[in-house]
């Protein structure tokens, strides 16, 4: 499974977010400044989240974006699931149930629903506040 660009532009997006989450809102050109990213790049994510309740909105000159939740409350299955579409690296354990016309007799489907499996539950395990926390040298490593 290969995160696109969008994916890891987003969770950098949130996570800057969350750092700067007691400044209020914060101007997109800002977050784009900061994590070297394009403003007009990060404009194309902003929807995703909006549609979602993941990001609160404000226009006007003091205007800019913030977390609408607390960062802890926000996995980073969560976030790449609204970017990438699946976290699954094949589209036959993606489903439930499998559709797949093979599924039945596929020996390698059980391998691929737990790689899926394993994936999830590492991703779910990590938040936003988790990486904040490691950025400071408070938190642990992620590991599996």
């Amino acid at each position: 499974m290969r995160i696109s660009t969008k994916g890891r532009y987003a969770l950098r997006m949130l996570v800057d977010l969350a750092e700067h989450r007691d400044a209020g809102f914060v101007a997109l050109k800002d977050v784009a400044e900061r994590q070297n990213i394009s403003k007009k790049y990060l404009e194309q994510i902003i929807p995703m989240f909006n549609k979602r309740n993941i990001l609160r909105t404000e226009r006007g000159a003091q205007g800019g974006y913030m977390l609408a939740r607390a960062p802890r409350e926000y996995t980073v299955a969560e976030i790449l699931e609204l970017t990438e579409g699946s976290l699954s690296p094949v589209a036959c354990a993606d489903a439930d149930p499998v559709v797949c016309e093979r599924c039945a007799d596929c020996p390698t489907l059980p391998i691929w629903q737990g790689l899926t499996r394993v994936i999830r539950e590492y991703l779910e395990g990590i938040t936003l506040q988790d990486i904040l926390d490691r950025q400071s040298g408070v938190g642990n490593d992620y590991v599996i």
